[in-house]
C-alpha cells in the first residue's frame, strides 16, 4: 500500500491543524494505520493509531485528549486531528500502515507497521 501524509505546516502556538494520509494500492481496510513523529534529533515515536475499521483507537499517554486520529475508508484516508498545538510538537510526522485481520487490535510499535509515508512537517512557533 501506497501512504500520502500531508496538512502540515507552520502554526502559532495553541493553534490547529489537521494531517491526512491518503492510500493506494490495497484494500485500505485490511489495515491498522498510525501515526508517527520524529523531531529533530529524537527517536521518532509513537503518535496514535486507528483500527482497520475505525472502532478502536489509541494514543500516546502525553497527547490523549488534544490528538484525535479517524479515518474514513470509502475515501481510503486516515485523518490527525491536533489541537492546542504546542512547540514540542513541532516534528516531522509520518502515517504507516500495518496489515491485520482483526478488527480491533491496534499497533503502537514501529516494527509492526510495514508500509511508510513520506512525512509532512509540523512546526509550532512559540
Amino acid at each position: 500500500v501506497l501512504l500520502q501524509a500531508c496538512g502540515g505546516g507552520l502554526v502559532q502556538a495553541g493553534d490547529s491543524l489537521r494531517l491526512s494520509c491518503a492510500a493506494s494500492g490495497r484494500t485500505f481496510d485490511n489495515y491498522n494505520i498510525g501515526w508517527f513523529r520524529q523531531a529533530p534529533g529524537k527517536v521518532r515515536e509513537f503518535v496514535a493509531a486507528v483500527s482497520r475499521f475505525g472502532n478502536s483507537a489509541v494514543y500516546a499517554d502525553h497527547l490523549q485528549g488534544r490528538f484525535t486520529i479517524s479515518r474514513d475508508n470509502a475515501k481510503n484516508t486516515v485523518y490527525l486531528q491536533m489541537n492546542s498545538l504546542k512547540p514540542e510538537d513541532t516534528a516531522v510526522y509520518y502515517c504507516a500502515a500495518a496489515a491485520s485481520s482483526s478488527s480491533i487490535a491496534i499497533y503502537t510499535r514501529r516494527n509492526q507497521y510495514d508500509y511508510w509515508g513520506q512525512g509532512t512537517e509540523v512546526t509550532v512557533s512559540s
